[in-house]
């Protein structure tokens, strides 16, 4: 006879999961999720688009257009972490500000609290980063909305994540390379390191110990055919308390795996605000690492780089050097 007591004892297993992995993402532990932030005065400035396609990840939409110079302008995806929005992350970190001077069109795609109560993007659901389904291929399907759409160039579309938004792009460039010309995964996760919470908790704790071609195998079983894939750009601060660095290293060795390349073969140059060290192997991706000394779990921005209209967003802290701006450099998206 099927026993309730078992079964309710193995639901109150799975909420005490989720609810530690959520302090591990978050560097708290509340005992309900906060509300998204009350959308007032300059933060009420991202477009929502209500359908999009069948958005089999139930993710919501948002995106700046501005005025553009350009026909067919390049467009930048930007993933959240958790407990943030589109909102609180855009109004912090300016991006919508750079958007407009420089000429870009801006995606946001939004987790939701009926899919994450911490509104992580789930990366550790097989379900949903997998090839055509869940929330891989709702950001997917924006971002065809947006080359259909508003004409974006699709030669010249970047992507940039922060936390478990960062975990998502690894699986987004894994599974879709060809879409993307560039992106950056600030204090993330390498694509593959964990099948469910449980995992994923451990995984940012202490990372996962795997050997270089376990690592790169993990992509190219995804995408088996894939010849060419972005240059990537790994960001992680060496006092973070949420991810633990030694991810960030896996990362590394992921990508430069698919090329054959070794972690040894890198340039290091010592920055005001760490190290960045560039690796170009003869095969692709190009791989760069920026390690930020003492810094913490977020999007590192430099005070007074642009004007954020309410930079209080916890996840994005100051620091020597403001990731927007470099990253819009290195992928060419210069001042209009």
């Amino acid at each position: 006879m099927f026993k309730l007591p078992r079964l309710s004892r193995l639901l109150k297993s799975q909420k005490k999961i989720g609810r530690i992995l959520a302090k591990t993402l978050t560097g708290s532990a509340p005992k309900r999720a906060k509300p998204a932030p009350r959308r007032t005065g300059s933060e009420a400035r991202l477009a929502e688009v209500a359908s999009f396609g069948s958005n089999p990840g139930r993710l919501v939409m948002k995106l700046v257009v501005p005025k553009l110079g350009s026909a067919k302008p390049p467009l930048v995806v930007i993933l959240h972490g958790c407990r943030q929005t589109a909102e609180s992350l855009d109004a912090a970190s300016g991006f919508s500000i750079l958007a407009r001077k420089r000429g870009f069109l801006l995606l946001y795609p939004e987790q939701t609290e009926s899919n994450n109560a911490q509104r992580c993007f789930n990366w550790f659901r097989p379900s949903a980063v997998a090839r055509d389904r869940g929330e891989l291929m709702s950001v997917s399907q924006m971002i065809e909305f947006m080359c259909v759409h508003h004409h974006a160039d699709r030669s010249r579309i970047f992507v940039v994540g922060l936390s478990a938004g960062a975990a998502l792009v690894s699986a987004l460039i894994a599974t879709y390379p060809e879409r993307f010309a560039g992106a950056a995964m600030i204090a993330g996760m390498p694509f593959g390191a964990a099948r469910d919470a449980m995992s994923a908790l451990r995984a940012m704790r202490s990372g996962v110990s795997r050997a270089p071609a376990e690592w790169s195998d993990l992509v190219r079983k995804v995408s088996p055919n894939a010849a060419v894939w972005p240059p990537i750009s790994i960001w992680q601060g060496s006092a973070d308390r949420t991810v633990n660095p030694v991810n960030a290293a896996s990362s590394v060795t992921q990508w430069l795996g698919l090329a054959g390349a070794g972690t040894t073969a890198g340039r290091a140059a010592a920055k005001p605000w760490g190290m960045l060290t560039k690796w170009a192997p003869a095969g692709s991706p190009q791989v760069s690492f920026y390690s930020l000394d003492g810094f913490g779990h977020g999007l590192p921005i430099r005070r007074g780089s642009c004007r954020q209209q309410a930079p209080s967003d916890p996840y994005v802290i100051q620091a020597a050097i403001s990731a927007p701006h470099e990253l819009l450099r290195i992928w060419g998206l210069k001042k209009g």
